[in-house]
């Protein structure tokens, strides 16, 4: 019964923060200045009628309430609208930003992920040590950087060797065999993936770290230790099995940031992926593009620290109570 009703509260509450999402992300762009319109009628060669005409054509003459249960509908039927920029459907162009963006950005999570936890194991168990000190120096200073100084500091110390814009050479004629075309896209990825890499990883080893921390001062950790038991038994066996419930947390919410996508990071290495067709969108004042976009990605994030709720229950399930 207990069971039963905290599912279905997480999911409730779920459900209510999609609908609040989606209500924010609609009139969260209608209050800014400007429209769409407004940035096509920059051009010369712009007339009053042809401005009304853009207007009616983009439903922007209606109210905004009508604009609203009109967006209720079509998002009901899996329509997220079409774009303002290119007259192609929302969730085409967002499926195609995706298909850039998820390779590189989940790569990238795993390897900061395995690396993370790996740095983080290593400064607990060897705590006071140089190793731990030079491992959270290193994470700290990491971790403090910005996404788009690492990327351009990256750009200038290796654009010698590895390419620095794209997914792939514009210069390759005609279909290419699979292999030499992977080859070809994994080395285009390397220094958007290894950009991520750098930044994820400073969080993943101090969370790793002072979860483990935390284990080790436990009573039970030292009674384990009173009786005899080796260090690497007591880690592997005692501390990371009770120290799951953050690192969880830190593995629930690196995947949400898969969809999610990093926008300076595509912007540097023009990268097309989500990220940059947001950027985009925002010069544009491409209303659906960002709003599908926007919707995708929190959404991505909501159901993911759902699952984190759910994993929570699995693993303690005293979090009910």
């Amino acid at each position: 019964m207990i069971r039963s009703g905290y599912l279905l509260k997480r999911t409730a509450f779920m459900v209510i923060t999609i609908y609040v999402v989606i209500t924010l992300n609609f009139f969260m762009f209608r209050i800014l200045p400007g429209s769409v319109v407004t940035n096509l009628a920059r051009v010369p060669q712009s007339t009053p009628a042809f401005r009304e005409h853009l207007t009616q054509e983009f439903g922007l003459d209606e109210s905004p309430w009508t604009q609203y249960v009109d967006y209720l509908r079509e998002l009901a039927h899996g329509n997220l609208g079409v774009s303002f920029a290119n007259q192609q459907p929302v969730a085409s162009n967002l499926r195609s930003a995706l298909a850039n963006t998820l390779p590189v950005v989940t790569l990238a999570t795993v390897l900061s992920l395995v690396l993370g936890v790996a740095t983080g194991v290593l400064s607990a168990w060897r705590r006071g040590t140089k190793l731990d000190q030079v491992s959270t120096n290193a994470a700290i200073v990491l971790y403090s950087l910005p996404t788009q100084w690492i990327a351009l500091i990256l750009v200038i110390a290796l654009s010698k060797y590895l390419p620095t814009a794209g997914t792939s050479d514009p210069f390759l004629i005609g279909h290419q065999p699979f292999w030499p075309n992977l080859e070809d896209h994994l080395i285009h990825m390397a220094l958007p993936c290894l950009t991520l890499v750098l930044t994820l990883y400073g969080g993943n080893t101090l969370i790793v770290r002072s979860a483990l921390l935390e284990t080790l001062g436990e009573d039970y950790m030292l009674t384990a230790r009173a009786k005899g038991i080796g260090r690497g038994r007591m880690m592997r066996s005692h501390a990371l099995r009770n120290a799951m419930l953050p690192i969880t947390t830190l593995v629930t919410l690196s995947l949400g940031t898969i969809v999610a996508g990093a926008i300076l990071m595509e912007v540097v290495f023009s990268w097309p992926g989500i990220g940059s067709a947001l950027y985009r969108a925002v010069q544009e004042r491409d209303y659906p593009m960002l709003q599908g976009g926007f919707l995708v990605v929190t959404v991505s994030i909501i159901v993911f620290n759902f699952i984190a709720d759910l994993l929570y229950f699995k693993l303690d399930p005293r979090v009910s109570e």
